[in-house]
């Protein structure tokens, strides 16, 4: 036998090794990728055999108190291609574009891009959707497809926000909650080959897509067309900048309405509000154009500060009451101002003075002097601990995006010619939200809520989904100091500055400001107005703000009258129910009315029938039937005053 070299011995050894090893690793391989890349692979084959196409989920309703939608959201359609499976590119974008309305060449690259699926046009209306899915065009693919509308238009628009193409939030409530209300996408998936052509007699499978929650708001509908309407009549009259309304109900930080005026339509929301870009915006760089519609869709109640003015002395007040540093009988004198830090700072007054008053007679008249010396006697680090405990440092934490936070003196650079100026409001800045989060603490009994929007979220079927909460954020006064400014305040409306807002029946507590705009002597001033009521349990606290009115400018005289026909229209919707005094029913000898039994009645007779006594009728509903009224029958109300009666929706 011959025998194997033993050179040839050790190659033979080492190729069966080598096979061996190749073998090993080819088994490794094998199990590798059964046992960990099974899931990957199958999907990526998954992928490669089939197309899929979204389907849009349904989103969420964004509703008021009520339950009323104020954003809503409905089926239409989209319209994509895929190229694949296209035969006749000409034929398809020249159908498409006729009935898309859009431009034939645009459609035609489209049609021909090398992509597994092109968008042609989204939001597309259902009876145009149904005539292309009729023609049955090869390649061509009907998918549904969700818009979004607001039924009221501009109605809270800078609260309320609106969606992108994709429906997707872009501001307000629509981006602050859009995790919750854009719901779960779904898929419409079809079998293909390599070239991406759909097999014959494939069936298509379909993941439905996942609704998204309702968003219940703190919003009340009718009070915001109240304020909205309100508020742009007195722009327009004023012939102001701008002008805004916050309402709030001071015990939880619910906000019942936030208008601002002039605003934007929400189903058209890239349209300029502006006659004067209006007719420039096609020269207009995209820049300037973005910069113009960022503006336009600011919320200048939480997105901009300002100089409070003289509703600020409601805090000054506070604080100065809580630490003893004065009482109601106080007495003090105007002269027309004083002199601090060797500057001499007027009294609105002057050169006019209020002579000797006691506080509460400096409350009424809003007397600058008795708050510089008030803030004097608590003295810089006491005033500066209440503007911290009053939260004018930090954004209030509501559930919008874009809230700014006040502009403050640092306490070392807090001089006394500061201390003075900020005791009546100026010389810093906040936001409307801030005054109105800080004044409700004042008359609260001492607590500093979150103000907010959203209640709950609700499934589509009308269920609870969740409920929201908030904490307070600090108790800067006491209950028995927030009982003693609310009193105090109460005068102001009675007798003092804030008088043009008394509403017969009603106790109401408020403070007026005059605040001039930087830089000063400029001649712009801001007309604003802070009321609360009833005031002995305020149930909702209301901010009127008129930016640079023309000719009289006062807080009282503007912004006063605009208070008196928001909560004339309010009180007695949240069936506040007006308590007269004997001298207030028997006003210029009239005699009083009594309530009787509408229910039943239909609403042209029981006009007629009112109007006889100088009542006015208030009709909320469509219908022409009583269903409720307030208040009640047998109620004594005074001629001029207001009945609402509730029909059918």
């Amino acid at each position: 036998m011959k025998r194997i070299p033993l050179l040839a011995k050790r190659r033979l050894i080492f190729c069966l090794a080598v096979c061996e090893l190749v073998l090993f690793a080819l088994i490794w391989r094998v199990f590798y990728i059964q046992m960990f890349r099974a899931p990957e692979l199958q999907k990526a084959a998954f992928e490669q055999q089939t197309r899929d196409r979204l389907i849009a989920p349904e989103r969420g309703n964004i509703l008021d108190r009520n339950g009323t939608p104020i954003a809503a959201s409905r089926t239409v359609a989209s319209v994509s291609v895929i190229h694949a499976q296209i035969e006749e590119p000409e034929k398809v974008a020249k159908i498409l574009s006729d009935k898309l309305e859009l431009n034939y060449d645009e459609v035609l690259q489209k049609v021909n891009k090398r992509v597994a699926l092109m968008r042609i046009k989204t939001k597309v209306d259902k009876k145009t959707a149904e005539e292309i899915s009729a023609l049955k065009l090869k390649g061509v693919m009907v998918d549904e497809d969700i818009e979004r509308i607001y039924p009221y238009n501009s109605l809270a628009a800078h609260v309320i926000g609106f969606v992108g193409k994709d429906n997707q939030g872009i501001i307000g409530l629509e981006s602050k909650y859009d995790e919750y209300l854009k719901g779960k996408r779904g898929k419409i998936l079809t079998q293909t080959d390599g070239r991406g052509i759909e097999l014959e007699n494939s069936e298509q499978d379909r993941v439905a897509p996942q609704s998204g929650y309702d968003l219940v708001t703190s919003i009340d509908v009718n009070l915001q067309q109240y304020a909205e309407q309100t508020i742009e009549k007195a722009v327009k009259a004023k012939n102001a900048k701008r002008g805004s309304v916050i309402m709030m109900d001071p015990q939880n930080g619910e906000i019942l309405a936030m208008a601002s005026k002039p605003d934007f339509n929400l189903n058209e929301p890239f349209k300029i509000n502006n006659a004067e870009l209006e007719a420039v915006w096609d020269t207009m760089s995209q820049k300037d154009k973005d910069k113009a519609l960022n503006q336009m869709w600011r919320n200048f109640c939480i997105n901009d500060t300002y100089e409070p003015g003289s509703t600020f002395k409601v805090i000054t007040s506070s604080a100065g009451l809580e630490e003893g540093a004065v009482s109601e009988n106080d007495n003090f004198n105007c002269n027309g101002g004083r002199t601090v830090g060797g500057r001499y700072i007027k009294c609105w007054r002057s050169p006019r003075s209020h002579g000797s008053e006691t506080f509460v007679q400096g409350v009424q008249n809003s007397c600058n002097p008795v708050f510089m010396d008030v803030a004097a006697r608590l003295g810089t680090d006491k005033f500066y601990e209440y503007m911290l405990k009053f939260g004018f440092d930090k954004k209030t934490g509501i559930d919008l995006p874009g809230e700014a936070v006040g502009i403050m003196h640092k306490k070392e650079n807090m001089g006394p010619v500061e201390l003075a100026t900020m005791s009546f409001g100026q010389s810093f800045q906040i936001t409307p939200l801030q005054l109105i989060r800080a004044i409700s603490a004042a008359i609260n009994g001492g607590r500093l809520v979150t103000p907010h929007f959203a209640v709950e979220l609700r499934n589509s079927d009308g269920s609870n989904a969740g409920t929201f909460s908030y904490n307070d954020a600090g108790n800067p006064i006491s209950p028995q100091t927030s009982e003693r400014v609310k009193t105090i305040l109460e005068s102001v409306v009675a007798v003092g500055t804030g008088n043009k807002t008394y509403i017969p029946g009603y106790k109401i507590g408020g403070k007026t400001a005059t605040s001039e705009k930087l830089p000063r002597k400029s001649g712009k001033y801001i007309a604003s107005f802070c009321a609360f009521a009833p005031a002995d349990r305020p149930r909702v606290i209301a901010l009127v703000l008129i930016d640079e009115p023309q000719g009289v400018y006062y807080g009282g005289q503007v912004a006063g009258p605009v208070m008196k026909e928001i909560l004339s229209n309010a009180l007695p919707y949240l069936k506040i129910e007006p308590k007269y005094t004997e001298e207030e029913l028997e006003i210029d000898g009239v005699a009083p009315v009594t309530v009787g039994s509408y229910t039943g009645q239909k609403v042209s007779a029981l006009r007629l029938e009112l109007a006889k006594l100088n009542v006015d009728l208030q009709v909320i509903g469509q219908g022409d039937t009583v269903i409720s009224q307030f208040p009640e029958e047998n109620t004594i109300i005074n001629q001029n005053s207001k009945i609402i009666v509730y029909t059918d929706p």
